[in-house]
């Protein structure tokens, strides 16, 4: 019978993207990425996960949920979607897709990539090149 170690498949993540795998950012992963041991897609804020980890007892102040958020998002684990200036909100799926964003509540629904069509996309600046096409739908709440 083999045991499972508690974060070995998070420290494993992160040590593949480069990063250590310190208890601060352990804790913070294990909250962003599982809900009861299984893995979860979801938006968040750092203002959330700063609250979310205070309510399970991670002492970790919102400087370092922003560091580490910004260096998962560097890494590649997360996607931070820009809503209006000075408001983000960090994606655990990084896979093609876009959202619709609910205005008054806040929320962030995925729109499967292969449902938003262009038929075009300007051509960047000299030097420049698209690394990738973010559509926000903007709709209200109903």
């Amino acid at each position: 019978m083999t045991t499972q170690r508690p974060y070995s498949g998070l420290i494993d993540r992160l040590k593949e993207v480069g990063l250590r795998p310190t208890r601060q950012r352990l804790a913070l992963g294990k909250l962003l990425f599982e809900t009861d041991g299984q893995p979860v897609e979801r938006h968040v804020t750092a203002e959330q996960l700063h609250a979310e980890a205070m309510a399970q007892g991670v002492r970790v102040s919102l400087a370092t949920i922003y560091n580490t958020l910004n260096q998962f998002t560097e890494a590649g684990l997360l996607r931070e979607v820009v809503v209006e200036p000075g408001r983000s909100y960090f994606d655990t799926n990084i896979g093609d897709h876009h959202h619709f964003f609910f205005e008054e509540s806040g929320k962030l629904v995925d729109i499967p990539g292969e449902e938003v069509q262009l038929s075009s996309v300007p051509t960047p600046p000299e030097g420049a090149k698209v690394q990738r096409v973010d559509v926000i739908i903007r709709v209200s709440d109903e």
